[in-house]
């Protein structure tokens, strides 16, 4: 069933309340998150999208002619002003406020994201769905989303748990805390992220360190490091640990690439013995 917008779906994670626009409204969008830039193509707004980060590579074929704006924290400010926006689409952990900030001082909207849990992605689709006036896009999202969750959570519920690693980063090496989506998402799959000592969201920790001996299984993210087999196969003959190579997008993007992601967590099991 097709939900109508509420007003309870026009805030933002920053408390702003914002306006549904009208259909005969010019829409001139900049985003500076690549998974959202993803979102806004999947609910039909390609065509309002004026700018992009270089990181937002998917769809592929689309955002080849959206212009680069830079990357997540160093933005071009200038070729943003010359865009013209009429609406910003940022994410707390991934944009820098004073870069925000500036923005805001000549973009009319801005619309800032935070989603912690997998399913924050159901508020995240109706904020933007009723901002945009693609309301029905957005709760086909939310199913599609709610099917895939149903299928996790009930084979999740027979699975022992696991405590694992995920790193993210060699050089230092670095993981995540608890309190990320990474570690929500792994969380459905019964997947207890390792805890560090340090209250860093991404902290940088030791391979020596004597309570990495209760973990299970290490994960290598393909992103924001680009972890191959040949890191793969040289950690797990360092660690005498199990060390399996994941896609990062799929485990830490959120929008509409978290419906696949949910699949993608389902199905992982690469040597049939992880549970």
């Amino acid at each position: 069933m097709i939900e109508s917008a509420s007003m309870d779906h026009l805030i933002d994670a920053y408390g702003t309340v914002h306006r549904t626009i009208a259909e005969s409204e010019t829409v001139r969008i900049v985003c500076l998150v690549p998974s959202l830039t993803e979102l806004l193509c999947d609910l039909g707004l390609q065509d309002s999208l004026v700018g992009r980060t270089g990181f937002c590579i998917h769809p592929k074929q689309v955002v080849q002619k959206i212009p680069k704006v830079g990357g997540t924290k160093d933005v071009n400010i200038e070729k943003i002003r010359k865009l013209a926006p009429t609406h910003l689409i940022v994410n707390i952990d991934e944009n820098e406020k004073p870069t925000v900030d500036l923005l805001a001082e000549f973009i009319p909207h801005v619309v800032v994201t935070h989603p912690i849990t997998p399913r924050d992605n159901l508020a995240l689709f109706r904020l933007l769905g009723s901002i945009f006036n693609v309301s029905e896009g957005a709760e086909l999202l939310c199913q599609q989303f709610e099917n895939q969750w149903a299928l996790l959570t009930a084979d999740t519920q027979a699975k022992q748990a696991k405590q694992v690693l995920y790193c993210i980063w060699k050089d230092p090496w670095m993981t995540v805390s608890r309190d990320t989506y990474i570690a929500q998402m792994l969380q459905q799959r019964a997947w207890l992220q390792w805890e560090s000592s340090s209250a860093q969201r991404y902290p940088i920790f030791d391979w020596n360190d004597p309570s990495l001996q209760s973990v299970d299984f290490v994960l290598l993210s393909t992103e924001p490091y680009s972890f191959t087999e040949s890191h793969r196969a040289a950690l797990q003959a360092q660690i005498q640990k199990p060390v399996f190579l994941v896609d990062g997008e799929m485990l830490s993007w959120y929008g509409s690439r978290a419906i696949q992601g949910i699949e993608y967590l389902a199905a992982f099991n690469p040597n049939g013995n992880l549970g």
